[in-house]
């Protein structure tokens, strides 16, 4: 038997599990990456779930330094998908989308 197919069916179960993404669109709206907490709560309402999931010291150009707290909002499910929305300092960072949990 060949690897190849073994591979293929690899990678389509990882691909099907989660999916990153640079934008989420929320009912007829579209939010991207850099987008503020209250841009996103305006476009797309209050979220299912949201949570401090820590902190992260962020490093400019110039070196300053700063402490921005991270928050993970959850909308979903909507058609058996959930969306995580992850920001760094009221600033959306990460979206990640999963098929039901």
């Amino acid at each position: 038997m060949s690897i190849a197919p073994l591979f293929t069916l690899l990678m389509l179960a990882v691909a099907s599990t989660a999916q990153a993404s640079s934008t989420y669109r929320c009912a007829s709206a579209l939010v991207s990456l850099g987008a503020s907490t209250a841009e996103v709560r305006a476009k797309c309402g209050e979220p299912a779930g949201a949570a401090q999931v820590g902190f992260k010291t962020l490093v400019d150009r110039y070196g300053y330094q700063q402490e921005v707290e991270v928050e993970e909002w959850t909308y979903g499910p909507i058609h058996g998908m959930y969306h995580f929305l992850r920001f760094e300092g009221n600033r959306l960072r990460h979206i990640d989308s999963e098929r039901g949990r």
